[in-house]
């Protein structure tokens, strides 16, 4: 398995080298925003982990590189705990979000969590197939989602999410079962990434497909064509 370190301070690129090496993984460190396009142009990775404040940009911009491959999982590793950060990072593509100091435990704890979930999809363990809902089309084979022909950019956790309410479609999703299914955990704050996702999900989606929150349950894709109550 190989691990990408994207980050520019050596004593912390060092210390996740040595934890990622004794997991077994093969690491490659990049220092900056070029040198992770370079690496990302070269290799395929298992698992990402990426600072977003590198010297010569933002490593949201690494994110986004990453967000289309499918086989490699994303964790934002960074000093940066403001939400505005955090959805900016998650909104990008990240599958996680971690803030320092953090403990070696927590870290491999995340970083198993995605890489099962990761493992799970490519594995085929979930059904498979296309799901119309009006003039929006999910390719759950090829991970993609368009509307009225043209292609919708949605992060992988977007697309879990949208496809967890579309197989459900008119019926309530709890949020522990959202939780559950697309990231496999209920570490603290996920409950806020969830809300963060819908948020950016509804945005994307526009009037496509209606997203109504059931306070206190959940949610529910509301069938095509059903009327706004009001």
């Amino acid at each position: 398995m190989r691990a990408l370190i994207v980050e520019n301070d050596d004593r912390v690129a060092r210390a996740l080298s040595r934890t990622l090496r004794a997991e077994g993984y093969d690491v490659e460190r990049a220092r900056s925003v070029r040198e992770a396009a370079g690496a990302i142009g070269t290799a395929d990775f298992a698992i990402a982990l990426v600072d977003l404040g590198l010297d010569d940009g933002d490593g949201v911009e690494v994110i986004r590189m990453l967000r289309d491959r499918a086989a490699t999982g994303v964790i934002a590793v960074t000093a940066r705990g403001e939400q505005t950060d955090r959805v900016r990072g998650l909104r990008a593509g990240a599958d996680d979000y971690l803030v320092k100091p953090f403990g070696v435990a927590e870290l491999l704890a995340r970083i198993e969590a995605v890489t099962r979930r990761l493992r799970v999809l490519q594995t085929g363990l979930t059904a498979r197939g296309t799901i119309g809902h009006g003039d929006l089309l999910i390719d759950r084979d090829r991970h993609e989602v368009s509307r009225d022909g043209a292609p919708l950019r949605l992060t992988r956790k977007e697309f879990e999410i949208l496809v967890l309410l579309a197989r459900n479609t008119g019926t309530v999703v709890e949020r522990e079962h959202i939780l559950d299914q697309v990231w496999q955990s209920a570490w603290e704050g996920s409950s806020r990434t969830l809300d963060t996702h819908i948020a950016s999900l509804r945005s994307k989606l526009g009037d496509t497909a209606r997203i109504t929150t059931v306070r206190g349950v959940g949610y529910r894709l509301e069938p095509a064509g059903a009327p706004v109550d009001g």
